[in-house]
């Protein structure tokens, strides 16, 4: 699997490019059963100090998970969907052969109850030496679409420079864009069926919103970066022994 010539520039002109069908309805549903049961046993155990950073409110009130960290390291169910030759063939179509996974996340947004991500930069996080060598490839466990909070971009943002990024007072960890930065860009949405995956370069600036509908939007973030390439100003600590080498 390659990208088309349309792919190619609708990634050179975006920063960012969907590629429809590259993972089964089956394949995203046995991925969903891991992580619902890993999430399920990570919750009940995630001491109260944490809950800030992986947890969200439900319509009810009720704690919801937000996300999960690293699962292509701690997962063999998702390291298979990273390793897949389909989805490998088409990271390294654009950011050239020899790849390895740095990090890795599931993000789910309940039904009535999965909050927003504001508008950032994956490259403001990792700090790579070769800001053109990272790609996310975002994989679309259920259909993601406008009134479940897909992904929104920030058309050719990509060619501009990292922003500086803040947080709030009381999430230190929820870095993004400052708002008067974030307001002069008009952000696109880019809805995703079950098993399409959305790429997107480390630079473009993206965000998703609340899911405001009664069905799940669950995905599988993939971060893959040039084997030469390591995170020189990271904002976070990544831990370089959960690396997984691909290629």
């Amino acid at each position: 699997m390659r990208l088309s010539d349309e792919q190619r520039a609708a990634w050179r002109a975006c920063g960012h490019v969907t590629v429809p069908d590259v993972f089964s309805a089956a394949e995203c549903d046995a991925a969903v059963a891991d992580i619902t049961a890993w999430g399920d046993a990570f919750l009940a155990a995630l001491p109260p100090a944490e809950r800030a950073w992986y947890v969200d409110r439900g319509v009810s009130g009720e704690a919801v998970l937000r996300k999960l960290d690293n699962p292509v390291f701690h997962r063999p169910a998702i390291r298979a969907l990273a390793v897949k030759p389909a989805l490998v063939a088409l990271v390294e179509d654009i950011i050239e052969p020899g790849v390895t996974v740095h990090f890795s996340q599931i993000f789910f947004k309940a039904p009535h109850g999965g909050g927003p991500k504001p508008v950032h930069q994956d490259n403001f996080y990792f700090g790579p030496r070769d800001p053109e060598r990272v790609v996310t490839a975002w994989v679309a466990l259920d259909d993601a679409t406008i009134d479940n909070g897909c992904l929104h971009f920030g058309e050719g943002t990509h060619r501009g420079p990292v922003c500086p990024h803040v947080a709030p007072p009381d999430e230190p960890f929820n870095l993004q864009v400052p708002e008067e930065t974030a307001r002069r860009v008009k952000m696109t949405p880019a809805p995703v069926r079950k098993g399409g995956v959305s790429f997107h370069h480390g630079n473009t600036f993206h965000q998703s919103a609340d899911n405001r509908s009664p069905r799940w939007r669950r995905a599988c973030a993939i971060h893959y970066v040039g084997n030469d390439n390591i995170f020189t100003t990271p904002a976070l600590p990544y831990d370089a022994g959960s690396a997984i080498r691909i290629t």
